[in-house]
């Protein structure tokens, strides 16, 4: 199944109005470059983990209307003229993109997209859907996991996502950031995620005594033996209740694999559970934790020395509860008139919302004595960048003043095409080979960029040219639109 095969009308309406006239007046074919890109980082943290190509790639090379789309587009009051138009569209253009699972910052082009004019406006509403859902989602799995490391972390959010859509590509996220599994069935079957899961309060609740539904699941689930041990009294009858399902299973050679907390004080409840099962001969049993838990939560339980094994995570994940919206934009940045490339640029009062003109190319810039990243570099597209060289000058391109010298560098280009002429040309990897990706790519930066709180801030620069061309662009609209008399 794919959602994506039937999304020709998951835009907004201006697009359609948009496009109808250029269509009317003969521009449908303008060739146009936008950029998809985001303007501040979300939850407070010092970087972004791009999530939803996939998915985007399958909406663009899937993209037709039906008649049934075309009758409710007509009855909508468009002309003839642009129906026959859509009765034939396709998307043509190319697409150019970061990785999935790269580690992304502010003001940078992570897509780009150079097509006809209709073809670019139509296929916003949906681009900017894909990528600033699976984006947010995937960036508050990956700080999550950062306070977990090593110990397992899993998705338990699909029933409160925002829908079925929502739950499902949202776990799809959440393993791309670094979740190690997820409850959702469907997830785990579309996209290859180990599934967990373990039993509810309900169950033990459907007995009349918390041991026979100890026992009656964990003869039906063997090596997924997981008790949940707060219904009643976690210490009082949970945890004794989960000893007296172990004992019994270790005469028959079997084993309670773990328990699991979710409710009260976690770091109290989990150091005493932890005396418990030891003293009673079980130190393999581990602890799960789950219950409204984020990174925050997880970072408090941790200093305070919690003895927990493994952490579930849902609402807060899946809903990305402390910032629902990442904002990402998309921009036309040029045109192309009589054969040749033409800049664009739009101004705004909030300095922020200035775009970057141009078709443009973003580097990651390493030192090479190092291995370190030490920050993004963002030149035009037939500026040459070498690969090696060295004394490569980086400056804040707001506060000019900001700036250094990177003596020896490597810059890897970050953008990939990855659809040409509307067919996709790429091998998309598996989900396991974009986590480690992901992974690889966070552990180049300094921990300063990584840290949850007050992180310090990476730069995204401008080449000198690019730098140039802006701020020249910048005097001759301002020039043009405000110093003409009223």
């Amino acid at each position: 199944m794919n959602f994506y095969r039937d999304m020709a009308l998951h835009t907004d309406l201006y697009q359609l109005t948009m496009m109808q006239t250029y269509v009317q007046k003969d521009l449908q074919n303008q060739k146009v470059v936008f950029d998809m890109f985001f303007r501040s980082l979300p939850f407070g943290h010092g970087y972004a983990v791009y999530a939803g190509l996939e998915q985007i790639i399958d909406y663009l090379t899937e993209l037709v209307f039906t008649e049934e789309d075309l009758a409710y587009i007509q009855s909508l009051g468009f002309k003839d003229k642009f129906i026959d138009v859509l009765r034939d569209f396709r998307f043509t253009g190319d697409v150019y993109s970061m990785r999935e699972g790269e580690i992304i910052f502010p003001n940078e082009p992570v897509l780009t997209v150079e097509a006809r004019i209709i073809e670019a406006l139509l296929i916003e509403t949906a681009l900017l859907n894909i990528f600033n859902h699976q984006t947010l989602i995937a960036t508050k799995a990956s700080r999550i996991k950062q306070i977990t490391g090593e110990k397992k972390t899993v998705d338990f959010g699909a029933r409160r996502g925002h829908g079925p859509e929502a739950s499902l590509y949202g776990s799809r996220a959440a393993s791309i950031g670094g979740m190690d599994g997820t409850s959702l069935v469907k997830a785990g079957k579309m996209f290859h995620i180990p599934v967990v899961g373990t039993m509810s309060h309900a169950f033990i609740q459907s007995f009349q005594k918390e041991e026979e539904a100890f026992m009656a699941y964990a003869e039906e689930n063997e090596g997924n033996v997981v008790l949940l041990v707060d219904t009643f009294n976690t210490l009082k009858s949970g945890v004794p209740n989960a000893l007296k399902t172990a004992e019994k299973l270790k005469k028959k050679g079997k084993r309670v694999d773990a328990i699991r907390l979710d409710s009260g004080d976690m770091a109290y409840l989990s150091k005493e559970a932890r005396k418990l099962l030891d003293n009673s001969g079980f130190p393999d049993i581990k602890i799960a934790a789950s219950g409204d838990l984020d990174e925050y939560i997880i970072s408090e339980l941790e200093s305070q020395g919690a003895m927990i094994d493994m952490y579930a995570v849902g609402t807060k994940l899946i809903t990305a509860f402390d910032q629902p919206s990442l904002g990402g934009v998309y921009k036309l940045v040029e045109v192309e008139e009589e054969g040749k490339r033409s800049p664009r640029i739009k101004l705004s009062d909030n300095i922020e919302k200035i775009i970057t003109p141009g078709r443009k190319k973003p580097y990651r810039i390493r030192n090479s004595r190092t291995g370190r990243v030490e920050g993004d570099y963002i030149a035009l597209a037939d500026e040459k960048i070498p690969q090696h060289g060295r004394n490569l000058l980086l400056f804040d391109p707001v506060n000019t003043w900001k700036q250094k010298t990177v003596e020896d560098y490597e810059a890897v280009e970050l953008q990939e095409k990855v659809v040409e002429k509307g067919k996709k040309i790429i091998v998309h990897p598996g989900m396991e080979e974009i986590r480690s990706y992901r992974k690889e790519a966070l552990s180049r930066f300094w921990e300063e960029h990584k840290r949850k709180s007050n992180p310090q801030v990476y730069y995204v620069d401008l080449s000198v040219d690019l730098w140039r061309l802006k701020n020249k662009m910048i005097e001759k609209t301002r020039s043009h639109y405000f110093m003409q008399s009223p």
